[in-house]
């Protein structure tokens, strides 16, 4: 893939992840925080995609996509342990808000998910910042 493409590609994702934040934020102001919890996850896992835009690698399921940037980034100490634990509460969450019958979110942690998707997509817009 030519450098080009990667870069729009990248930048493509990172809207996508910027979109997707301030969805989960109006949702949330609305009171859907169930919703508000999906799209806080999509919104890190975009970004998430951004990078791996940049190395032409790509995965059909969340949890290779994300396993792979924990053994690649993670792991290796480009993003923190911390980020590492960002990024798996936020799916959690997510699985379980979209996928347990009777899980009700609370506002609580709905503001703790938008937080931790802030930070990962800020962490991440730094680092790109930096390989660009």
């Amino acid at each position: 893939m030519q450098k080009d493409r990667k870069n729009d590609l990248c930048k493509y994702r990172m809207q996508n992840a910027l979109e997707s934040l301030d969805v989960a934020e109006d949702c949330f102001e609305k009171n859907h925080y169930k919703d508000a919890i999906n799209r806080s996850y999509y919104a890190a896992f975009y970004a998430i995609k951004a990078i791996l835009a940049l190395e032409e690698t790509d995965f059909k399921r969340h949890k290779d996509v994300v396993a792979y940037f924990n053994k690649t980034y993670v792991a290796t100490d480009i993003f923190s342990k911390d980020t590492g634990r960002k990024i798996a509460r936020l799916q959690q969450k997510r699985e379980k808000s979209d996928y347990d019958d009777f899980y009700i979110a609370s506002k609580e942690e709905t503001t703790e998910q938008l937080e931790y998707a802030k930070t990962v997509i800020h962490e991440i817009e730094r680092y790109l910042r930096e390989k660009q």
